[in-house]
């Protein structure tokens, strides 16, 4: 039992001392930094292509509509697009 943890904790140790390695190592290979200002910029080009507007148009009425309980106005309406 005594065998299996000093095996454990000698792994574990193990373990880390590499991973305290690896950040240091990280941040000593990075490149310096670059203002973002000093980066090309590339002109923006909006290109803007009108194209006719449509809009909606309808046309209501009221229509006489015959029920059991007697004759109703019911209004009506009928709508459709409409380039403008």
């Amino acid at each position: 039992m005594a065998r299996k943890v000093s095996i454990a904790i000698t792994l574990l140790a193990a373990l880390t001392c590499v991973g305290a390695d690896a950040p240091a190592a990280a941040q000593s290979d990075r490149s310096p930094t670059v203002r973002p200002s000093a980066l090309p910029r590339h002109a923006r080009r909006i290109t803007i292509n009108p194209q006719p507007l449509l809009y909606q148009r309808c046309v209501d009425w009221y229509e006489l509509q015959h029920r059991p309980s007697g004759t109703v106005l019911y209004p009506q309406m009928r709508c459709w697009w409409v380039r403008g």
